[in-house]
C-alpha cells in the first residue's frame, strides 16, 4: 500500500459556521467580508483519521460525563512524546485542562501572588498580557535575544514565573538546546518557576527540532508544559488540552483546583477522542501538512524577496504564521492597515497586537491559492503606501 494522500489545496467554505476567522473578522477590523489571515487556526480539514474517530463516537449516541485519567488518553500522549520528541513522559505527571490558557491561569495562581512579575519574550502572544493582567501580576517583557535583560528580570525579587512560548509565537522561533539550558540555569539560580506553552511543538520545520522543557526541568523545581493537539491537528473547537507538571505537590494542587474549585474535571469527550486519534493515527497527515505549510511559507519568502529585496525575509522555524518585519520598507503601520482593509479587502494581523509596531503576522495555514492572494494584497498595499510616502525607499 502506498502512502496516504491529502488534498490541502481543496478550499473549505467556513462561512456560516460561527468561525472566528471568517464570520467575525469585522469584530477586530471593523469591516465585514475581508479575506482573513488572522487568528491562529487553519483552513484545512483535520486528519481524516480524527474525523472518523469523532463520527464513530457520535454514532454511539450517548455523550455523558467522561474521565481523562484513563489509559487510552494517557498512553496516547506518552507514546506520542516518545515517537515524536524522543522524550519519556511519566503518565502520572499528565494533567487535563479545558484550554492551555486555563492551565496557565491556574499555574499562575499556584506559583505567584498579586503584584509578582511574570517574564515573557517579546513580541508576545496577545493572550499572555491579558491573562497576566487579569491575575494582577506584572508582565515583564524581554526581547528574544537579550540575555542580559532576561537575567536582570529573572533576578528581580518579585519575579515568580517565566512564561515561555516554545516554539515562540508570533515569531516561530524554535529554541535551541543551548538556549533552553541557559534559561533553565537562570531560572534555577533565581528560584523562578517555568510555564512552557508548547502548543506549536509538533509544527517545527526541519532542520529545526523542538525540545520539550521536561528535558531541561527534569532535575527538579517548579515547571510545567502546557499544550494540546489543537494547533497541529486544527481541532481547537473541540476544546481540551493537557499539561505535564514536574512537581508532585503542584500537580496535586492543580488537580484539586480543577475538580473542586473550578468544577472542570469532566473533560470534553470529543476532545479526548480527537487527541487519541490524532496521536495514534494522525502522524502521516501531520507530516504531509507540514510539507504543504513549508511550501506556503517558501512562496511568501520568494514573492517578498522578488518584490522587496531589502526585507530579506526567511520562513519561521515552526508553525504557519509568517512574522514579517516591514520596517525596512518605510511604511506607516496605520496607513498600511487602511490600505489592506479598505482597498485590498484583506485582514492581516498588525504587529501592534503583539507589542511590535512595524511588523505583520500573516496566517499561511490555508490553501496555496489563498496564501498567494494574501501576499499579492500585501505587496500591492505596501507599494500603494510607498507611492504616497516620499520618504520611503
Amino acid at each position: 500500500m502506498g502512502s496516504p494522500s491529502y488534498d490541502f489545496d481543496a478550499p473549505v467554505d467556513r462561512h456560516g459556521t460561527w468561525c472566528t476567522q471568517w464570520d467575525y473578522v469585522e469584530d477586530r477590523f471593523g469591516v465585514p467580508g475581508l479575506l482573513p489571515f488572522t487568528i491562529s487556526d487553519m483552513d484545512f480539514e483535520t486528519a481524516p483519521e480524527v474525523l472518523a474517530a469523532l463520527r464513530g463516537r457520535l454514532d454511539h449516541g450517548v455523550l455523558g460525563y467522561s474521565r481523562w485519567r484513563q489509559d487510552d488518553f494517557l498512553s496516547a500522549i506518552v507514546d506520542w512524546y516518545g515517537a515524536r520528541h524522543a522524550t519519556g513522559v511519566a503518565p502520572e505527571s499528565i494533567v487535563y485542562g479545558p484550554s492551555v490558557i486555563y492551565q496557565i491561569s491556574l499555574l499562575l495562581r499556584l506559583w505567584s501572588r498579586p503584584g509578582d512579575g511574570v517574564v515573557v519574550h517579546t513580541p508576545t502572544y496577545d493572550a499572555f498580557p491579558k491573562t497576566v493582567a487579569a491575575h494582577d501580576r506584572r508582565l515583564l517583557g524581554c526581547a528574544l535575544d537579550d540575555w542580559p535583560e532576561l537575567e536582570r528580570l529573572l533576578a528581580l525579587p518579585t519575579t515568580s514565573v517565566l512564561l515561555l512560548c516554545s516554539p515562540h509565537n508570533p515569531t516561530g522561533h524554535v529554541w535551541t538546546e543551548a538556549e533552553l539550558d541557559r534559561m533553565a540555569e537562570l531560572c534555577a539560580r533565581y528560584g523562578v518557576a517555568v510555564i512552557s506553552d508548547e502548543i506549536h511543538s509538533d509544527l517545527a520545520h526541519p532542520p529545526y527540532v523542538h525540545r520539550p522543557w521536561s528535558l531541561h526541568g527534569a532535575g527538579g523545581g517548579r515547571w510545567a508544559i502546557v499544550t494540546s493537539a489543537s494547533k497541529s491537528f486544527n481541532i481547537p473547537a473541540l476544546t481540551g488540552s493537557y499539561g505535564i507538571i514536574g512537581d508532585p505537590a503542584t500537580r496535586d494542587a492543580y488537580l484539586r483546583h480543577l475538580k473542586d474549585a473550578d468544577g472542570l474535571s469532566s473533560p470534553a469527550v470529543l476532545s479526548l477522542v480527537g487527541h487519541i486519534a490524532a496521536y495514534r493515527e494522525g502522524a502521516p497527515w501531520l507530516d504531509a501538512m507540514g510539507t504543504y505549510l513549508r511550501g506556503n511559507l517558501q512562496l511568501i519568502a520568494d514573492r517578498l524577496t522578488e518584490a522587496f529585496p531589502t526585507l530579506d525575509w526567511t520562513p519561521p522555524h515552526a508553525g504557519y504564521l509568517a512574522w514579517i518585519d516591514i520596517r525596512p520598507l518605510g511604511v506607516d503601520d496605520e496607513a498600511l492597515q487602511r490600505e489592506l482593509i479598505e482597498t485590498q479587502k484583506v485582514a492581516i494581523m498588525p504587529g501592534t497586537s503583539y507589542g511590535s509596531p512595524g511588523h505583520l503576522r500573516l496566517n499561511a495555514g490555508c490553501p496555496r491559492t489563498k496564501t498567494d492572494q494574501g501576499i499579492t494584497a500585501l505587496i500591492e498595499a505596501v507599494r500603494a503606501v510607498q507611492r504616497g510616502n516620499p520618504t520611503s525607499p
